[in-house]
């Protein structure tokens, strides 16, 4: 009975640990005003001396508080080594499209080909397909300056320029190969990799069109003003704005920054997945390089300093200076998207998802709402859609092994990678990378990125739910 009694207490603590660590964040950030970075990473590594004794990697060689400690700082490590970069460079494209006049270029193409009334409509149409190949969080740091840019030609809807760009490229980060976690869902739930490409999408486009009516539903409840960040300030903006068109750059110029590194990416990420190696030999070499997100940010870097230089007829020293302002624009976001990841992967640590799949297992559910279900826990639990959607899909996977369901695999597809999209909150790198760069609160970007996802993310569950029911494809 004792042993019992203990093995139900070990069963829930994980639950306890993800508790007290969603209190905390909060209280820190919201209430106490510590600095994001700092509450993360403490919290972050609390949740390693939370966890069990003998639980986390390194022990016993260590003893568990410094196992706690050394774990927390090697995956904030690891993810600075995935993400640190990317940010930097597009921190540097982002700050030069926007004082070389490139971005105010665009917003005024688009002001003329759209209308100022369907400017936001138009980030969504045309992002829609640049989200396609493209990792969420690179894809909003390319587009933001277009947002800030257009608010400043149209004096309103910030909040609905914003979340016009992510409703664009939200749901295909969870939906649509070449993303690294449709990808792999695709394997572990044996469905055709090219079917998935096109269902994804084509399931994405309702759900997109059901976001952009959040994102204007919100923009009316939360209208966020222009805020300066670091990096381009608000009186250099208007500056730019108030430019005659001539004194701009060139429109293709202007978007070449921007639509090369994006170009390369969606290329090398196509041939990788329907294997292009074979065809293309020494030419796969290259552009797979030339692909690499690094490289390729780093080839629209380049071109975006190019352009400001040009356009600003700066020196060395005064790029140097200019750039100094994007890097410490990039050098917080990394901190704070770092930590975050940090955060995230001590509460994988710390059994949080284990202890929600045993929770779950075993219950007669319908299959896509509990893959669904369990997708937005493992989101809110631990920040990464990619890391929701493949244990989502590892667990579905074994339960229906053996089984016959009712519906065609590809449900299951749906099904998990909306949940993926799901709860965004305080420990995913997007969600800050959303915050900062666009200049709004941790509060601002609860009340509208986070209630935006979760809204895309339930609108794709009843979307999967009807399909299956009036079209299983058994």
């Amino acid at each position: 009975m004792q042993t019992a009694a203990v093995s139900s207490a070990m069963s829930w603590w994980p639950f306890a640990i993800l508790a007290i660590a969603i209190v905390l964040i909060v209280v820190l950030i919201t209430r106490l005003r510590f600095h994001p970075f700092l509450a993360l990473i403490a919290v972050a590594i609390l949740v390693g001396l939370l966890a069990p004794v003998g639980s986390l990697p390194g022990e016993p060689r260590q003893s568990h508080w410094v196992a706690a400690v050394e774990l927390a700082t090697a995956e904030f490590g690891a993810v600075c080594g995935r993400v640190g970069v990317v940010i930097a460079l597009a921190a540097i494209i982002g700050i030069c499209i926007l004082e070389s006049g490139a971005a105010d270029k665009l917003v005024r193409r688009f002001l003329a080909l759209f209308g100022e009334r369907r400017a936001g409509a138009a980030l969504v149409a045309g992002g829609f397909p640049l989200g396609l190949p493209i990792f969420f969080d690179t894809f909003f740091m390319l587009l933001v300056p277009l947002a800030r840019a257009l608010r400043l030609r149209t004096g309103r809807d910030y909040t609905l320029f914003v979340l016009a760009i992510c409703t664009a490229g939200a749901a295909t980060h969870s939906l649509v190969a070449p993303h690294p976690g449709p990808l792999a869902m695709a394997e572990i739930l044996k469905v055709d990799l090219g079917w998935s490409i096109i269902v994804g999408t084509l399931s994405s486009i309702p759900v997109v069109a059901f976001g952009w009516q959040v994102a204007k539903f919100l923009n009316r409840r939360c209208d966020v003003p222009l805020r300066e960040t670091a990096g381009a300030s608000l009186e250099d903006l208007r500056l730019i704005a108030s430019k005659p068109e001539s004194e701009l750059p060139g429109l293709a110029v202007s978007l070449l920054p921007v639509l090369l590194p994006i170009v390369l990416i969606s290329t090398a990420s196509f041939l990788a997945a329907f294997g292009g190696a074979a065809r293309l030999g020494w030419g796969y070499t290259l552009l797979e390089f030339l692909g690499n997100r690094n490289v390729a940010l780093l080839v629209g870097a380049l071109l975006a300093m190019a352009l400001v230089v040009r356009q600003r007829r700066m020196d060395l020293a005064s790029l140097g200076a200019l750039l100094g302002r994007a890097l410490e624009t990039g050098g917080v976001i990394i901190l704070i998207t770092s930590a975050g990841g940090a955060f995230g992967l001590m509460l994988k640590h710390a059994g949080v998802g284990e202890a929600i799949r045993l929770a779950l297992a075993g219950r007669e559910v319908n299959l896509i709402l509990l893959g669904w279900a369990f997708a937005v826990l493992m989101k809110f639990s631990q920040g990464s859609a990619t890391v929701s959607m493949l244990t989502t899909a590892a667990m579905v996977a074994g339960v229906v092994q053996g089984g016959d369901l009712p519906y065609h695999p590809m449900y299951l597809f749906l099904g998990i990678g909306f949940g993926a999209l799901g709860l965004s909150w305080m420990n995913d790198s997007g969600f800050w990378v959303i915050g900062r760069l666009s200049g709004f609160t941790e509060r601002e970007t609860l009340r509208t990125w986070t209630v935006l996802a979760f809204s895309m993310s339930f609108a794709g569950l009843v979307e999967t739910l009807l399909l299956a029911k009036l079209f299983p494809f058994k």
